[in-house]
Order: C-alpha cells, then sequence, then structure tokens
C-alpha cells in the first residue's frame, strides 16, 4: 500500500479536503439520476453507495484521526448503513495508508526527542499495521520482540473540529435533532481525546489485564512505560492473525471457535458485570488468535465506564419477565432516558413500542444459560429490524434524541460484540460463565 507523506494538520486543510468529497459525492448523484433512465432503481443507487463509499472513505483515509475513527464505529453499523458503506469502512479497522518511513521517524522525534535507533535495538521505520489514529512498527530490544504504536501528527488537536464538520452527517444519519444533541457529540468527543492519549491507554492496559488474567483462553501483550510517551505506546509484540482473517478461513474446527467465542464473551461480561468498565472498541482488528488458538487482546485505547445508575435499570431490561410487564418496562425506559416527560403522547406510544420489540430481540442471548451465536435466524431478525426502522416515514417524523448518553458506547459495545460472536459461529457458549470466576 502506497505510504503518505503528509496529513492535513490545519482546519483549513481538514475542511478542503473534505469539501473535495463533497463535490466527488454531488457528482455522483448526478450520475445516479442519469443512470435511473437507462438502469432499474436498485441497480442505480446501488452504483451510487459504492462510488460514494469509495471517495468518503478515500477523503477519510487520508485525514486519519477521529474523521477515520467515525468511519470505523459505523463500519460496525451491519444493519444501518448499505453493504458497500460497511464493506469500505471496514478497512479503517487496520488497513489504510501508513506514514512513510521519513515520516514516521520525524513524527518520533517530535513525540519522544529521541530517534527510534536511540532507543532501540532495532526498528522498522516501515508500518506493519496502520488504522485511524496511530500505526504500529516492530522493534527489538534486549532480545524482546516489540510493538510500537505512533501516533499521527495532528490527531489529537483535530478533534474538535473534525467532529464539528462530521456533526450535521451524523445528525442526518441517525434523525438527531440539533437542540438537546450536544451530550451526545460531548461523549464521544471526550473518549476520542482519552484514545489519543497513550499515557492513559497504557494504564487502562495494564489493570485491565492484570485483572481479566483469571480467564482462560485469554492473553495480552506486557507494556512498557520507558518506551512509552503521550503518543507513542512499546508492548509485546504478540505473534498470530486478526480476527476477521482467522473467521475468514474455512478451516476452523467448531471447538476451536467456541473456544475463542467463550474467552470473548467472558471478557466482556467479567469486564462489563464485575469491574463496570468495558472495553468498547470491539472490532476485529483490535483481536488476535494465537496458534494455540488463544484470544489476544491487543488495544485499550477506547474504555468505558459503566455508572451504577445506568448499568442497573439497563440489565432489568435484558430480564425476559422484566419485558413482559408494560408497567416496569415504561418506568426503566423513563430511567434510561428513553421515554421523557415533555414526549407527545404520539411519541411514548411509539417509542415504547419500538424499544420492546428491539429489546425482545436484542435480549435473547440473556434468557437462557446457553445461546448459539452461529444461529442465522436470530441475525437475520436484527438486520430486518433494522431495514424496517431505518425506513420507517414515523420514525423519521421523531426527535431521534433517546436515551442516556452512556448507551452509544454500550450500545456500540453489545453489537460489536454479537457480530463477533456471530463471524466467529460459536455455539453453545455459557452466558454466565464469568460468574465461575
Amino acid at each position: 500500500m502506497k505510504s503518505i507523506n503528509k496529513i492535513p494538520t490545519s482546519k483549513i486543510e481538514r475542511a478542503s479536503k473534505l469539501i473535495s468529497t463533497g463535490v466527488k459525492v454531488g457528482i455522483n448523484y448526478a450520475k445516479y439520476y442519469g443512470e435511473r433512465i437507462v438502469k432499474s432503481e436498485d441497480e442505480a443507487k446501488e452504483s451510487l453507495n459504492e462510488s460514494n463509499a469509495e471517495d468518503i472513505y478515500d477523503g477519510l483515509k487520508t485525514l486519519k484521526g477521529s474523521a477515520l475513527k467515525v468511519a470505523q464505529m459505523l463500519s460496525m453499523e451491519k444493519n444501518i448503513l448499505p453493504r458497500a458503506y460497511v464493506e469500505k469502512f471496514s478497512l479503517s479497522q487496520f488497513s489504510v495508508p501508513p506514514l512513510s518511513p521519513p515520516l514516521v521517524i520525524k513524527t518520533f522525534k517530535n513525540y519522544f526527542k529521541k530517534s527510534p535507533e536511540n532507543l532501540f535495538d532495532t526498528f522498522s521505520a516501515e508500518s506493519v499495521n496502520a488504522a485511524s489514529i496511530g500505526q504500529v512498527h516492530k522493534a527489538s530490544k534486549e532480545g524482546k520482540e516489540l510493538a510500537v504504536k505512533i501516533q499521527y501528527p495532528g490527531v489529537a488537536e483535530s478533534i474538535s473540529s473534525d467532529l464539528a464538520m462530521v456533526k450535521p452527517i451524523a445528525i442526518k444519519m441517525f434523525n438527531i435533532k440539533g437542540e438537546g444533541s450536544d451530550e451526545y457529540f460531548k461523549e464521544v468527543e471526550d473518549k476520542l481525546i482519552e484514545e489519543t492519549n497513550y499515557k492513559l491507554e497504557l494504564k487502562q492496559s495494564q489493570e485491565i489485564a492484570k485483572l481479566c488474567s483469571v480467564i482462560p483462553n485469554l492473553k495480552f501483550p506486557n507494556y512498557y512505560p520507558n518506551l512509552s510517551s503521550e503518543r507513542i505506546l512499546t508492548m509485546d509484540w504478540m505473534n498470530g492473525v486478526h480476527l476477521s482473517e482467522y473467521t475468514s478461513l474455512t478451516d476452523n474446527t467448531e471447538k476451536d471457535n467456541t473456544k475463542l467465542g467463550q474467552a470473548l464473551w467472558d471478557f466482556y461480561m467479567y469486564q462489563m458485570h464485575v469491574l463496570k468498565k468495558v472495553h468498547a472498541d470491539p472490532h476485529p482488528g483490535n483481536f488476535l488468535v494465537s496458534e494455540d488458538k488463544d484470544l489476544i487482546v491487543i488495544d485499550f485505547g477506547c474504555m468505558k465506564v459503566v455508572p451504577e445508575e445506568f448499568y442497573v435499570p439497563y440489565f432489568e431490561l435484558a430480564k425476559k419477565e422484566n419485558i413482559q410487564n408494560p408497567d416496569f418496562f415504561e418506568s426503566k425506559l423513563y430511567e434510561l432516558e428513553i421515554l421523557r416527560e415533555i414526549d407527545s403522547p404520539e411519541e411514548k406510544v411509539f417509542f415504547k413500542a419500538l424499544f420492546h420489540e428491539m429489546l425482545s430481540l436484542f435480549t435473547q442471548p440473556f434468557h437462557s444459560e446457553v445461546f448459539d451465536f452461529s444461529d442465522e435466524s436470530f441475525f437475520g431478525k436484527i438486520a430486518d429490524l433494522g431495514q424496517k426502522y431505518s425506513k420507517s416515514t414515523e420514525l423519521k417524523k421523531m426527535n431521534g434524541n433517546r436515551g442516556s448518553k452512556h448507551f452509544i458506547y454500550i450500545n456500540r459495545t453489545f453489537f460489536g460484540l454479537y457480530n463477533l460472536m456471530h463471524d466467529l459461529k460459536a455455539k453453545q457458549i455459557k452466558i454466565n460463565n464469568f460468574k465461575t470466576y
């Protein structure tokens, strides 16, 4: 993949890039209206989606940072975005153009005030993995193989301005009203700022690795504070294949898939229910599968604290008997800010029915001791429900500002976890196995 020698860092440079991307999208729409004359509506729309997805992704991958991170987050929304966007945006998880070797060395010196050769016995200036916020290089010191993550220049400083540019798109896509939406965007901004603080990530990584060491078939790298800084993070080099690469193989055994799936599920349930702090970035690029079929977790930049006032009603609504109790169900919707006193009677009826339908489906794994995440019918129903409400004209008339700000990352965590479990085709997963640790 061709490397890049410069990243736009100023507001003007980054805005100009988005504007030029917008012009390309406009041309695609002009082409779409022309194609509708000679093609079917479905064919023309698919062509439009493919062109737009490619042009938008090409613009974002040049900007990197929070703009690209938003694309990564959207790639997890398989039931909301058209397939073309999901496929293209998924590349942002672990395959984007890296910085060129000269820019890597320059960036390293700026961050650490030393060149890599002054710190490591060997250091490869060629990236082995590039993502939205930083890229990884292989190094060695005193016989140890190391992975060195270097943050892209200007990423931390451009988060607020990037989100300001992305905000109008998000408001339209998710039917969020401008008034009252600030707390949602502030939640995203705060988490993105945390992800650029590698000192915080190092602390979180060491903490979670220690606390989750009781879970079998789960591995974590060691981290090296003396070889790290606020924008550079050094850890053990972990041998394995990305989870998405593993799940694409055809010779995986059901036993191995279940072993990995149980480790992944236990990892999340233990964090959610015991630690009340959870790894909130469950995409395939953050997990490796070792030769022994152990699960390796390699990124703790995005951690979400689960406050008690949210945790209690959220998981009370995971119980089948509570979903089937109308008065109790409604009271929890108010606690979670899904329903509000200022809602119109029409909004209350609509959103109560919508969330009853959603939760009745999404919480099914918690209604039994063992669940089969390879069940195509379960995930087919989720996809159908997503399509139903993405096309709902009634929903578009309503105020989409729904729920506590904590939903943003907790729901993202569960949607991502479900998708990973399904990709693994993990069968016979013990839902409450975390209680044994």
